[in-house]
C-alpha cells in the first residue's frame, strides 16, 4: 500500500490547488506530531481544509480529524504569522517532493514548506527564508533544519519534464548501474513510473545505461515524454487501484502495469488523495480505540498483548536485516567501488572533511557512486550508503562479504531475542491460566475503588522512576550524588544497569526483585535512559545507551585513573541499544494508594496512566510546558479527578517528572 506522495503525484496536485491563491488562512490545527490543517476560505467557493503530513501528503480534505483541544506549540507558531493572512503563491521545487505554500498578512510574508520525502518535515520561514519554526527540529549531515538557520533545500535531482536529450545520454554514459536504477536513482521519476517509461518506449529496463546508443536514448525520452504528456498538458485520470476489495494505489495517470486492477476514478486528484489517505486515516482512529481498550486490560492480557506485538516486531526486523544482507551482495561491484574509494582517499591522507567536500561537489556534479553515499560518520568509519531497495550502513574497514555478513549476525541477535520471547509468552499465559481461578473467586467481591487523596511517598520518590508496564521498578539518579546512592545502597545482583552514550547521563538501574527481566521492560529502560539524559537538551530524535549486569559495575579505577563522584567504571561487554526514540509521557495514575503523577517512557506511562501527555524535546521551557500539561489533565479529567489532579499534581511536581530542557506537547 502506498505510503507517501511521488513527485508526480505532487506536480498533480499543486497544479489544481492553484484555486487556492488569495485564499484567507482562517485557523491552523496540528493533529499528530506530524500533520498540520490550515482551515481557508476561498472567497468564490467556500471553505476548505488543506493537510500537511511531513513525509507523506499535501492535499485538501473532507474528512479532517478532530481539533485538539490543547494546540501544540508549532500550531501557536502558525496562528500567530500566519492566521488571517492571504495565500499567494503554491509552488513545487522543480519535480521535487516539496511545496512551499507562500503567505501574505499585513504586509509581511511567510512560506511554509511542505516536504514529503522520507524524514521530511514541515517548516516556517520569513521573507528571508530564515527558519522562523520547523515542525521537528533535525541536524542532518546535509543540513540543519533549525530555528534561526537558512533553509537549505535537499539536493536535487534530473527534472523528468524538463530533461534533454543530451542530459539524459551523459546520465547514461557515466552510469554503472542498468537502465532503471540509473533513472531511478538520478531523477525523481521513481522506479515504478520509469518501468512505464520503459515499457512505453520497447527499452529493456534491465540493459546496462552505458550501452544505450543515440537512437535508444531519443526513444526512452519519447517514452518519458509520452508518460507525462497528461501531466504538462493539465489532463489527467485520478483513480484508486484495487486489488480483492483493498486500496494498493491513488495515482493522477493510468498505467500499464495496473491493467486489470479494479479503479475507481475521481473528479479531481484531490478527492482521489483524500478518500486514499482518509480510509487509512480511519483505521488509525479505530487503532487508537483499540489501544484505549488495551488500557482497561489487566496486567497479564496487557503483558502478552505486548509481547506479542515484540515478536511481530523480532519477526520484521530480522527479516529487514537478512534483506539489507542480500542486497549488499546483489549491489556487490557498487559497494565494493566506493569502499574502495574511500579507503583510497584515507590512505592518501585526506581527512573526512575533505572526502565530504569531494562527496558534495561528485553529487553536484551528478556522480552516481557519491550520490549513493547519503552520509559520512567518521567516528565510526561507516557510510550510509543508498542501493535502489534499501538504505545500508557501510563499514570501511570491512569487505563487501563482511558487511553483508554483519547484517546476518544482527538477524541471528533478534532471532535468539524472538525465542527468549516465546518462552517469554508461554510463562504469562501459564500465568494466566493460574490466575483465572483466582479471578473467578474474586468476581463477586467487591472492587477496590481507587484513591483520590494524594498518595503517600516512597523511598525512590526523591530519584527518577517509573514502572514498566509489565511491573518492574525502574530508578534514575538526578545528579552525582543520587548515581552513588542508587548504586551503592539500591542496586542487587539480579538487577540490569543502563546508561546513555551522553555526556551526564544519569545512573538508571532496572529493579528485578527476582523476576527475569524482559525484553519489554529492557526495551522501555533504554527510553528512560536516554530522554532523562543530555539528548533531550541537546534536542535530538534518537540516541543509543547500553546495559550491562551489577558486577560489571565498579568504583575502582586503574591505576593512575579517577573516578569523579557519581561516575562509575564498567568492565566487559556491554549490551548496546542504538537508536532509540527521545520521547517521554506524563501521566496521572489513580490506585488504592492515592493519585498522583507519574514520568517515563510513553509505553509504560500509557500502561499505567489514567490520563496521559506524550512529549519530546521541543521549545517550551520546562514552567510553560508543565504548565500547560496540568491545564490538559484538569480540563479532560471528570469533575472529581480534577479536583484530586489539583491536590496532587501541580505544575512544580509535574516538573518532576519531565526530561532536562525544553520541551514539546505532541499529545
Amino acid at each position: 500500500m502506498k505510503e507517501e506522495m511521488s513527485s508526480v503525484d505532487v506536480y498533480a496536485v499543486v497544479g489544481e490547488l492553484q484555486f487556492l491563491l488569495d485564499a484567507k488562512i482562517e485557523k491552523v490545527y496540528q493533529h499528530t506530531p506530524d500533520e498540520v490543517r490550515m482551515r481557508l476560505q476561498e472567497f468564490k467557493t467556500g471553505k476548505y481544509d488543506l493537510i500537511a503530513e511531513a513525509g507523506r501528503r499535501l492535499h485538501v480534505s473532507s474528512h479532517p480529524r478532530e481539533s485538539p483541544k490543547l494546540p501544540p506549540a508549532f500550531a501557536m507558531i502558525l496562528r500567530k504569522y500566519m492566521m488571517g493572512g492571504r495565500i499567494t503563491a503554491i509552488r513545487q521545487r522543480g519535480f521535487d517532493r516539496i511545496v512551499e505554500i507562500e503567505a501574505v498578512r499585513a504586509g509581511e510574508k511567510t512560506i511554509l514548506v511542505v516536504e514529503m520525502f522520507a524524514r521530511g518535515n514541515v517548516v516556517l520561514l520569513d521573507a528571508d527564508r530564515r527558519i522562523i519554526m520547523p515542525l521537528k527540529s533535525i541536524k542532518m549531515k546535509d543540513r540543519d533544519v533549525l530555528r534561526g538557520e537558512v533553509y537549505e533545500y535537499p539536493a536535487s535531482q534530473l527534472n523528468p519534464l524538463t530533461v534533454t536529450e543530451s542530459e539524459l545520454a551523459a546520465l547514461f554514459r557515466e552510469s554503472d548501474k542498468d537502465v532503471v536504477r540509473t533513472l531511478a536513482t538520478q531523477t525523481n521519476m521513481g522506479g515504478m513510473y520509469v518501468e512505464e517509461a520503459c515499457l512505453i518506449s520497447g527499452v529493456d529496463k534491465g540493459r546496462p545505461a552505458k550501452s544505450l546508443v543515440e537512437s535508444e536514448v531519443r526513444l526512452l525520452l519519447n517514452g518519458i515524454r509520452t508518460l507525462f504528456k497528461p501531466l504538462s498538458e493539465g489532463v489527467l485520470r485520478p483513480h484508486i487501484v484495487r486489488k480483492d476489495g483493498k486500496n494498493v494505489d491513488v495515482l493522477p495517470l493510468e498505467l500499464k502495469r495496473y491493467d486489470g486492477f479494479e479503479k475507481v476514478f475521481f473528479e479531481t486528484f484531490n478527492k482521489a488523495l483524500d478518500e486514499y489517505y482518509s480510509a487509512v486515516t480511519v483505521s488509525e482512529i479505530k487503532a487508537k480505540a483499540a489501544e484505549k481498550k488495551v488500557e482497561k486490560m489487566g496486567p497479564l492480557e496487557r503483558r502478552l498483548k505486548q509481547q506479542e506485538e515484540a515478536i511481530a516486531k523480532f519477526e520484521k526486523e530480522e527479516a529487514e536485516n537478512v534483506r539489507k544482507g542480500e542486497l549488499i551482495y546483489a549491489d556487490y561491484q557498487q559497494v565494493e567501488d566506493i569502499i574502495k574509494v574511500i579507503n583510497g582517499a584515507r590512505a592518501k591522507g585526506y581527512s573526512w572533511d575533505d572526502i565530504r567536500k569531494t562527496l558534495k561537489d561528485a553529487k553536484k556534479a551528478g556522480n552516481a557512486a557519491a550520490t549513493a553515499i547519503q552520509a559520512v560518520d567518521p567516528a565510526t568509519g561507516t557510510l550510509t550508503i543508498k542501493l535502489p531497495e534499501a538504505t545500508v550502513n557501510i563499514d570501511i574497514a570491512l569487505t563487501v562479504p563482511q558487511n553483508a555478513q554483519a547484517y546476518y549476525d544482527k538477524a541471528k541477535k533478534i532471532t535468539a531475542k524472538k525465542e527468549g520471547a516465546l518462552k517469554a509468552i508461554g510463562q504469562t499465559k501459564a500465568a494466566m491460566a493460574k490466575a483465572q481461578p483466582a479471578a473467578a473467586d474474586a468476581a463477586g467481591k467487591k472492587k477496590v475503588k481507587a484513591s483520590t487523596k494524594p498518595r503517600k511517598p516512597r523511598w525512590y520518590d526523591r530519584f527518577r522512576w517509573f514502572h514498566t508496564s509489565d511491573g518492574f521498578l525502574v530508578v534514575g539518579g538526578r545528579d552525582a550524588d543520587s548515581n552513588e546512592e542508587i548504586v551503592k545502597k539500591y542496586m542487587d545482583r539480579n538487577d540490569v544497569f543502563f546508561h546513555a552514550q551522553a555526556h551526564g547521563a544519569p545512573i538508571t538501574v532496572v529493579k528485578a526483585e527476582g523476576r527475569e527481566v524482559t525484553p519489554q521492560a529492557l526495551a522501555e529502560t533504554a527510553q528512560f535512559a536516554v530522554s532523562y539524559s543530555s539528548v533531550w537538551k541537546a534536542g535530538q530524535f534518537s540516541g543509543d545507551c547500553y546495559w550491562v549486569r551489577p558486577e560489571q559495575v565498579s568504583k575502582t579505577p586503574e591505576s593512575g585513573e579517577y573516578v569523579a563522584k557519581g561516575a562509575f567504571i564498567v568492565r566487559g561487554e556491554r549490551n548496546y541499544v542504538k537508536d532509540v526514540p527521545v520521547r517521554a509521557a506524563i501521566g496521572i495514575r489513580f490506585d488504592e494508594s492515592g493519585c498522583y503523577v507519574i514520568g517515563g517512557p510513553v509505553d509504560a506511562v500509557k500502561a499505567r496512566a489514567k490520563y496521559s501527555v506524550i512529549i519530546e524535546p521541543g521549545e517550551l521551557n520546562q514552567g510553560d510546558a508543565a504548565k500547560k500539561i496540568y491545564r490538559y489533565f484538569t480540563e479532560h479529567a471528570s469533575a472529581d479527578d480534577a479536583k484530586a489532579i489539583r491536590q496532587a499534581a501541580s505544575p512544580d511536581r509535574i516538573m518532576m517528572f519531565m526530561p532536562p530542557g525544553e520541551t514539546r506537547i505532541a499529545l
